[in-house]
């Protein structure tokens, strides 16, 4: 459906598009009961963290944030005079909120949680990230970051933000809706929070393209396709991480569309030996343990992969 609506999208590309932004907003909104005011719009999630980062900045001081996670918000934070405080996770590669709540103090101007986290796929249940987000936002800005949630049973915290002008939640259409290259992601988050966000874009209404707010509206109602990749993407994953196993290696079980694993007991240039068999992998995420991510492909693709790593292993 996404693709037929770009293709459709063409023809009125010569017009700019705050209107059809408004209406995937109106859409958005009622997703999760609210209506427009709550919504901005985003070239991808990337775009709304850094948004945030900028908001945050606005005030010296510090923010908090587990390490390993996405951190594509934090350079710019910091060029701003942010300093980030990185707590590691625990040892099941979980955000360690605990740890993280306790960082925070007078200074603390933002406290960003990625559930599941990026890069290592795993998952805290949502009342455990509502307890802390509901902490940490009486002295700060919250950022959830639920790029990947869709791909769990676990419901969104959207519904926060209705009496909380300090949680802000980003929300994408990369992953599960197969949009990455599209660009379009958004924040939900109070009004009085919204319009602060959107002051800070050079024109909030009209950042994203008339292709793109076509494939975005049509996803939406294309839920056939939604339940199919989070099918396809659980079966590809139960496969790899099985294999992964069977050949040695220790594997995080995964919530997203990535696996993380270690290559600990591995001592060959792994990413460079891929590249070999014409296989593209992440880098070394952790050298303790050397643990590193593969994105998960099509089934196809994922025997590929397996059938490379026996063959390097």
């Amino acid at each position: 459906m996404a693709r037929k609506a770009m293709a459709d999208a063409i023809l009125s590309s010569n017009r700019y598009t705050w209107d059809v932004t408004t209406q995937l907003r109106e859409k958005i909104g009622a997703m999760y009961g609210f209506n427009q005011d709550y919504v901005v719009m985003g070239a991808g999630s990337s775009e709304i963290l850094g948004v945030v980062a900028q908001l945050a900045s606005l005030q010296r001081g510090n923010a908090i944030s587990a390490d390993p996670t996405f951190s594509i918000w934090a350079t710019a934070a910091e060029r701003l005079g942010i300093q980030i405080n990185r707590v590691p996770l625990t040892a099941e590669k979980k955000n360690d909120l605990r740890t993280m709540l306790s960082k925070l103090n007078s200074e603390t101007r933002l406290f960003y949680i990625c559930n599941p986290n990026n890069p290592t796929g795993t998952i805290l249940p949502s009342a455990v990230i509502r307890d802390a987000a509901l902490e940490a936002s009486k002295q700060c800005y919250v950022l959830l970051d639920e790029a990947y949630l869709e791909y769990t049973d676990e419901p969104s915290l959207a519904s926060l933000v209705k009496e909380n002008k300090n949680i802000i939640v980003a929300k994408t259409f990369s992953k599960i809706y197969g949009l990455a290259g599209a660009r379009v992601g958004y924040a939900i988050a109070h009004p009085d929070t919204i319009r602060q966000m959107t002051s800070l874009q050079p024109w909030s209404n009209a950042g994203t393209s008339a292709v793109s707010l076509a494939a975005a509206l049509a996803s939406l109602d294309d839920k056939s396709f939604l339940a199919n990749s989070k099918k396809w993407n659980r079966e590809a994953s139960d496969f790899t991480e099985k294999e992964l196993r069977s050949i040695g290696f220790s594997v995080i079980p995964s919530n997203t569309n990535f696996i993380y694993y270690s290559l600990g007991n591995f001592s060959g240039n792994w990413p460079e030996l891929l590249k070999t068999k014409n296989i593209l992998t992440g880098r070394i995420v952790e050298s303790n343990g050397q643990w590193t991510r593969t994105t998960i492909g099509t089934m196809d693709e994922m025997k590929q992969f397996v059938q490379a790593a026996k063959a390097i292993v």
